[in-house]
């Protein structure tokens, strides 16, 4: 049929009409009534000899998708999840911090959780006995740096910073998925979506980024609108994922906790990473607003949900999807991404270039940048550096500082931090940024894997860098402006 037939023009006039009469919410309306028809036909065909009182499911509801509670439970149990992952990941981080990389081995890590001394072979890390191995068989000073202090380190941190964590957060997340509680999120959020002009569905693979931004992004595959999918990929990014939480929780306990009584350093370590996650919310919300406003324009599409029954959660199907599908899953591609970046940090921190090295001439030379956006060179450089894997910013920010040619992390890097001019708007910029700046190797790629589009796939890149610098610079510039500087 030609785009220019009377019948077509007829036809569009036609559906202005109706469209002028019924409304955007015609799709709510004739659902409405299909319900309400089919409760009216079971009110006649079904004799009931008393009322029953409602089950516990129902009750349930009530309360999880109420106005009044619904939102306000949803923030709390997401604070639940993250305050069990902070507590619950550190022990197993140490752990294999002292297995994979700190001088020593397990002799600091018995010593302080189980009161005993450590045997012999217990006593030196991998990362050790790999330098040991290289001194025996005669390596270079230059391979054996460039593979053990480089490439292995990088793969080292990415595996205990960020394996504890997901091994934590996904099984939590899993079974919230599999008792049937996440359905109730996003009919909880689906106003909220459809006032911005997004899909209620996007609360869903919002969630999903939380552990993984790569994962949120895979999830958008149950938008069925291409308009909306496009909308969910662009702004997942701006949720927390798990190789931010490290550097968000190291930043906060530093900055924030520090600041009250040692019993509540870790609530309010928490309560921190819960703003900057409903910061990270509510930046998703203006982003999708502008985007359905220009270049993204459309209806939204309607989304009927039937809330499915609570079930009780099968722990093996729970373990399986967590462990296997995605932590292990996340976890491959992150590594992939973390060697060569551990490889060329070390290079540049071990070249020298003048009378510094390589990676501190870089720093210099973006330091104005830094200090206009409220951080230093070292930090951006860290950040520049960290786009295969987030985990390893604080150890390239270290590794800076010190000037060491290889990445290291300190017990208490506080102290180095405040020697180097950090400050609490240094803290607030980089929480900001770290919240809001661009995907990750391992998202870009999977957003590449899902677009097949260059363009969808750099605005996805653009977008959250400009709002990171856009904020941070409205930040920093307003303090230098209370301050006189």
């Amino acid at each position: 049929m030609s785009l220019n037939t009377p019948l077509l023009h007829a036809i569009l006039e036609r559906a202005d009409k109706h469209h002028a009469r019924f409304g955007w919410t015609v799709h709510d309306r004739v659902t409405e009534a299909v319900y309400d028809r089919a409760r009216a036909i079971v009110d006649r065909s079904v004799k009931k000899t008393r009322a029953g009182s409602p089950s516990w499911q129902q009750r349930l509801d009530r309360i999880l998708t109420s106005r009044a509670f619904g939102i306000p439970i949803m923030v709390a149990l997401l604070a639940a999840i993250f305050w069990i992952t902070i507590i619950g990941s550190n022990i197993p981080s140490t752990f294999l911090a002292g297995v994979l990389i700190e001088e020593g081995g397990l002799s600091a890590w018995l010593a302080d959780y189980l009161g005993v001394s450590a045997p012999g072979w217990l006593s030196y890390s991998l990362y050790e006995g790999l330098h040991a191995l290289a001194d025996r068989l005669y390596w270079p000073t230059a391979l054996s740096g460039f593979l053990i202090d480089g490439v292995y380190l990088g793969l080292a941190w990415v595996v205990s910073v960020m394996l504890p964590p997901m091994a934590i957060f996904f099984p939590l997340f899993t079974l919230l998925e599999d008792f049937g509680y996440l359905p109730r999120v996003a009919f909880n959020l689906d106003r909220i979506f459809r006032r911005v002009g997004a899909h209620g569905k996007q609360s869903l693979t919002m969630s999903m980024g939380f552990g993984c931004n790569a994962a949120g992004v895979i999830a958008c595959r149950i938008i069925n609108s291409p308009r909306e999918r496009i909308i969910a990929i662009l702004t997942n990014n701006f949720v927390p994922c798990n190789g931010r939480w490290p550097m968000l929780i190291l930043v906060a306990s530093l900055f924030v906790a520090a600041s009250v009584p040692a019993h509540l350093a870790t609530v309010v370590a928490v309560a921190a990473i819960t703003g900057a996650t409903l910061l990270g919310v509510a930046v998703t919300l203006l982003v999708s607003l502008a985007l359905s406003k220009t270049i993204l324009k459309g209806e939204p599409s309607a989304f009927t949900l039937e809330l499915p029954p609570y079930r009780r959660p099968q722990i093996g199907r729970i373990l399986y999807t967590s462990l296997i599908d995605r932590t292990l899953f996340v976890l491959r591609r992150a590594i992939i991404c973390a060697a060569p970046a551990g490889g060329i940090i070390w290079l540049l921190g071990a070249i020298r270039y003048g009378e510094g090295t390589l990676f501190s001439t870089m720093a210099d030379a973006l330091g104005p940048i830094g200090h206009a956006i409220g951080l230093d060179g070292v930090i951006l450089l860290a950040f520049i550096f960290a786009i295969p894997a987030n985990e390893i910013v604080i150890p390239t920010v270290i590794m800076g500082y010190m000037n060491l040619g290889r990445m290291i992390e300190l017990d208490d890097p506080g102290q180095l931090f405040r020697d180097n001019g950090w400050t609490l708007l240094t803290a607030i910029c980089l929480m900001l940024f770290a919240l809001l700046h661009y995907p990750c190797t391992t998202t870009t790629l999977t957003i590449w894997s899902e677009t097949r589009s260059k363009k969808w796939t750099l605005l996805a890149n653009l977008i959250p860098l400009a709002v990171a610098v856009t904020v941070c610079l409205a930040v920093a510039q307003t303090v230098y402006l209370m301050r006189g500087s």
